[in-house]
């Protein structure tokens, strides 16, 4: 959490936190990309989940957290609810699932190492030595 606070974000974690189902979140992603609001929406639900604790699979909260940000929150709205970006959303989770993704965080190295969990500033900082001095050899 120290991390997070050094780069802005407040985590609130407690111990009936859930994890919700993202599809949606995702599909709202799309569509926040094509208008070039991607990072921005990401930042913004981020802080819903860690710090206002706020439910990502509720339709109307996503909405909510579009609108926050100076998106528009009725097309939010109705992208969630024609399912416009849902096949092109699996088409993502279908490819990365083929790279062997299974869960994040997930990080490819080189094009070719895949390194899934948690995992601490060592063991990057080990990878990315290795990398450097075989690339070096």
């Amino acid at each position: 959490t120290a991390i997070g606070a050094d780069l802005g974000l407040e985590f609130r974690f407690a111990e009936d936190m859930r994890m919700h189902n993202t599809f949606a979140a995702h599909q709202l992603l799309h569509w926040a990309g094509e208008m070039g609001r991607k990072h921005d929406l990401k930042q913004a639900l981020f802080t819903a989940h860690f710090t206002h604790r706020r439910d990502l699979s509720d339709r109307g909260v996503l909405a909510d957290v579009a609108g926050e940000i100076g998106l528009d929150r009725d097309e939010a709205l109705a992208v969630l609810e024609d399912q416009r970006f849902a096949e092109i959303v699996r088409e993502h989770e279908r490819f990365w699932l083929r790279q062997g993704i299974q869960g994040v965080p997930a990080v490819v190295f080189d094009s070719k190492h895949l390194v899934t969990g948690a995992q601490g500033s060592e063991t990057y900082a080990r990878i990315l030595t290795q990398l450097t001095q075989g690339q070096n050899s």
